[in-house]
């Protein structure tokens, strides 16, 4: 059985469809965990919530004081029933067919402990033009090889198109309450210790993108908050991959990519100097530390390069110089922004 875990908080608008998504499954076998994080819509949520488990006997409904996400999904997961978790928020929609195809991808793939899927862009692709960039490029991270090394970037995994196996959690910790993302911080958690992450090629989940998403409103999700949480991981990761381990080139030389590369300060690892392609910073020593031309950037036998550029498009065409130059993904260089 799948256990469908959706926090629910104040969405009696969105919740209906989200709700007949999954009524329209064509894998039966599940059950839904909705737990009401303390609404105060006047009883709006939960009388939607009420009446749709009157309609469907797999739908539980939890109802809990406001307590934040982490403290839902944490109830969730509690309450969960299923030999495996799906993940679903009150907004958004999923294909009929995406929990049959999930699991299905789970029974034949028993080294894999996580499966995602693509997702289509629900919300204004102008007015969230950083939003669809991302869903974009997660959408182009599919084999278990491409979504391990994506996620020191950004998270390739968007929430609600996860199921994973019911087991993790209680072997590896489940989501943890702090100052970043819960979800990433699970996702670097889990992939650190060995467990495999996949995704079907096919959208099944249509992402929404309302107003007052938590994405959009909270301080866990702001980049710096992506950038401090990820530097840890990041540095026991080129501890395992570096040949020159602890010092790393970086590339750029910008103010916000010296203040997030400099997080892996803290956990040992010597930036040695910056490669950046701007003539007003190349040759002078910015931050203690001297840049280098991008086009002098030595041979990968004697450096390890992490390109930390903000903008967006600059990492991919770094990485493409890089290997030109005979640096190798995950072996001579590692994007991490």
């Amino acid at each position: 059985m799948i256990s469908v875990v959706m926090p629910v908080r104040n969405a009696a608008a969105s919740l209906p469809a989200a709700l007949d998504s999954l009524f329209a499954q064509t894998l039966g076998d599940f059950e839904i965990v909705a737990v009401d994080d303390g609404s105060t819509d006047g009883g709006a949520t939960r009388a939607v919530l009420r009446a749709h488990a009157r309609r469907d006997a797999r739908l539980r409904v939890l109802d809990r004081p406001h307590g934040g996400i982490v403290a839902a999904l944490t109830a969730g997961l509690a309450a969960a029933r299923g030999d495996a978790i799906a993940r679903m928020d009150a907004d958004d929609v999923c294909h009929p067919r995406r929990l049959e195809r999930q699991a299905a991808f789970l029974d034949a793939h028993p080294e894999v402990g996580l499966v995602s899927c693509l997702a289509a862009f629900g919300g204004d692709p102008e007015a969230a033009r950083g939003y669809k960039a991302h869903l974009d490029w997660a959408n182009g991270l599919v084999t278990p090889g491409d979504i391990r090394l994506g996620l020191f970037r950004e998270s390739p995994l968007p929430h609600p198109t996860v199921m994973f196996r019911a087991e993790l959690p209680g072997r590896l910790g489940g989501y943890r309450q702090g100052p970043f993302p819960e979800d990433y911080e699970l996702w670097l958690r889990w992939s650190e210790a060995g467990v495999a992450m996949a995704k079907l090629p096919e959208a099944l989940v249509v992402w929404k993108d309302p107003p007052g998403r938590l994405a959009r409103t909270d301080p866990r999700y702001h980049p710096e908050a992506f950038h401090r949480i990820k530097a840890g991981y990041l540095a026991r990761q080129l501890a395992r991959i570096n040949p020159h381990h602890p010092a790393i080139l970086v590339a750029g030389a910008g103010r916000i990519t010296r203040r997030r590369a400099e997080h892996l300060l803290a956990h040992g690892v010597a930036i040695t100097a910056w490669l950046d392609i701007d003539p007003r910073k190349v040759g002078k020593v910015v931050a203690g530390r001297p840049v280098l031309a991008l086009s002098e950037v030595p041979p990968p036998s004697a450096c390890f390069v992490v390109p930390y550029v903000a903008s967006r498009g600059a990492t991919e065409d770094i990485a493409a110089f890089l290997t030109r130059r005979g640096f190798v993904l995950g072996r001579s260089f590692l994007p991490a922004a």
